[in-house]
């Protein structure tokens, strides 16, 4: 691939960094000064208001100086420019204090869902090597003290656990922070800021290598587009870790422009429309089952929802019924967003004709979002056709972190990166997803690997075979089905045995099969390989599946 590289990443070519410096778009910025100049600019302004277990605001000042100390407290116990450190927590003002922290000495913070489980959370701290764990102590029913006991015992270069909350054999994370000291360390705006997770079809996550020009970028259009500003009040009802409540505009992107973060701890209309109607909410991002969710409640619920202006639905593919009927519910604006961690966000706009609002998936941030839907062969399809989404531009990875035959096949000579959509592309330039063409189940927005649910349930000593599918769903969009062949002569097994033990495996709750049906043989393609496209078309679509417990 035509790009230089650091040492675990691969970066731009030097003439686009150059090109995409020219046109304004990297600015030098960094993440920990840009708190800084907000909390200098405004520090009596309410930065994050965190309402649970009782409600805490922190202005920017207050904010500024919480990372500081934080920072200063992780330095003093050895955590140095660089380092890996797994955060996995909810909605709480502690997971911005720690980012925001981290950020400030060049760490790299590894954001981990509240969903994820042992078999996630070891396999991210063993990869990265990471030096600290932050979680919580228990959260929705689950005990992290005892999954990060077991994950230190395991990964040698594991050194700390920070706890928000009862520290048990840990450390509070509140024990941590101390008097802040000039670091010799600031990092560079081309410098590495976080890692992200890939929604991957392997079960192993890529990492997504994200730096402090690029991400910043990504903020700054997205405001514009979005029209955020001081006066934005942003909620974050989607896992604060998820790349789309993060930046699309987010609450990075809110931050950025000096609005004010609220943290909804559930995304549950019986929680979430309260927090609506106290804190005043102007904006926020969820995906489309949450989205019918909140459609439907709306039209009886007894709360004021009035102050909000802007919904933005992405994260899988949102119906155009559903679309037509957010906004005569909710009483705002739709806006769609289509994009990934690995980069590319397209919006539609506020100007955009009703149309384009509720049938496309928008349009990149960037004039220079490069865009190329190609057939099987790589070639342009005629204007207007389905195809193969590539891309490149000024937030777009070159490549994943550690990984360099997977960029083999995810990125082109030429840098661009092989999204894995089926889209086409309108007149006007608007996007339309039809779909993945990668073997991947969104569920709901949470990308689940058939690979690893196969490889887990193949464990199984009555199992001969396996293949784990996405059917439709009126609900998630998709939902995962996984057609059992029994071995010759095994005990018959009934589809609770199957989830149980993919669910003992330690694995977030979304991916355990929604469906299990056991059948005799699979469906092939004409060279002799089992044909998911015949498993998915079998399926009969039943009642709508319930989103996972975590």
């Amino acid at each position: 691939m035509n790009a230089s590289r650091t040492a675990d990443a691969p970066t731009w070519p030097a003439e686009f960094a150059e090109r995409y410096r020219a046109a304004g778009h990297w600015r030098g910025e960094t993440f920990g000064g840009m708190l800084r100049e907000r909390a200098a600019a405004h520090p009596g302004r309410v930065a994050v208001v965190d309402p649970a277990p009782e409600r805490r605001a922190w202005t920017y000042g207050e904010l500024d100086e919480r990372a500081s100390r934080l920072a200063a407290g992780f330095t003093a116990r050895g955590i140095a420019p660089g380092d890996r450190v797994v955060v996995q927590l909810p909605n709480t003002a502690e997971f911005i204090e720690v980012v925001f922290a981290l950020f400030r000495i060049g760490a790299l913070p590894v954001y981990a869902l509240p969903a994820h489980r042992e078999t996630e959370i070891e396999y991210f701290c063993s990869f990265t090597e990471a030096v600290a764990y932050v979680v919580p102590d228990r959260h929705a029913g689950f005990d992290h003290l005892a999954l990060a006991t077991k994950v230190k015992e395991r990964t040698p270069t594991l050194k700390h656990v920070f706890v928000a909350g009862a520290p048990g054999g840990h450390t509070a994370l509140s024990e941590v922070p101390c008097a802040p000291t000039e670091t010799a360390y600031e990092p560079a705006p081309h410098d590495l800021a976080f890692l992200q997770l890939s929604g991957g079809t392997t079960g192993v996550p890529k990492l997504i290598p994200r730096t402090h020009d690029d991400y910043v970028y990504s903020l700054r259009g997205s405001n514009e587009i979005c029209g955020v500003d001081g006066d934005t009040r942003y909620l974050v009802v989607l896992p604060a870790a998820h790349n789309f409540p993060m930046s699309s505009p987010g609450w990075l992107g809110t931050l950025y422009a000096g609005g004010t973060v609220v943290l909804c701890p559930s995304p549950d209309p019986a929680t979430a429309f309260p927090l609506v109607e106290r804190e005043r909410v102007t904006m926020t991002g969820m995906v489309p089952p949450l989205a019918l969710v909140w459609t439907e409640a709306a039209r009886s619920t007894g709360h004021d929802l009035s102050s909000l202006e802007l919904v933005l639905v992405g994260g899988a593919k949102y119906s155009e019924a559903a679309a037509r009927r957010l906004e005569p519910a909710l009483g705002c604006r739709l806006m769609q967003v289509f994009g990934m961690a690995e980069g590319l966000v397209n919006y539609t706009r506020l100007d955009d004709d009703h149309e384009a609002v509720v049938t496309t998936q928008g349009l990149p941030i960037s004039e220079d979002d490069e865009i190329r839907v190609v057939d099987d062969a790589d070639e342009d399809v005629p204007e207007g056709g389905f195809g193969h989404l590539l891309t490149r531009g000024p937030y777009t990875i070159r490549g994943y972190w550690r990984a360099p035959e997977h960029n083999r096949k995810s990125f082109t000579e030429d840098g661009f990166y092989r999204t894995g959509d089926i889209v086409r592309r309108t007149p006007t330039g608007h996007l339309v997803v039809e779909g993945r063409a990668k073997d991947q189940i969104n569920r709901g927005g949470e990308k689940v690997a058939p690979e690893e649910i196969e490889n887990i349930i193949l464990g199984h000593p009555s199992v001969h075979d396996v293949s784990v599918v996405g059917v439709a769903d009126a609900y998630l969009g998709e939902r995962s089905l996984a057609y059992v062949i029994l071995r010759d002569g095994a005990e018959p097994l009934k589809p609770a045995a199957i989830k149980r033990l993919v669910r003992e495996r330690g694995v977030a709750a979304y991916k355990v099969p929604d469906l299990v049906e056991f059948v005799e043989a699979f469906p092939q393609t004409g060279i002799g390989k089992v044909s998911k496209k015949g498993l998915r078309s079998d399926a009969v679509p039943g009642p709508a599946a319930e989103p996972a417990q975590h």
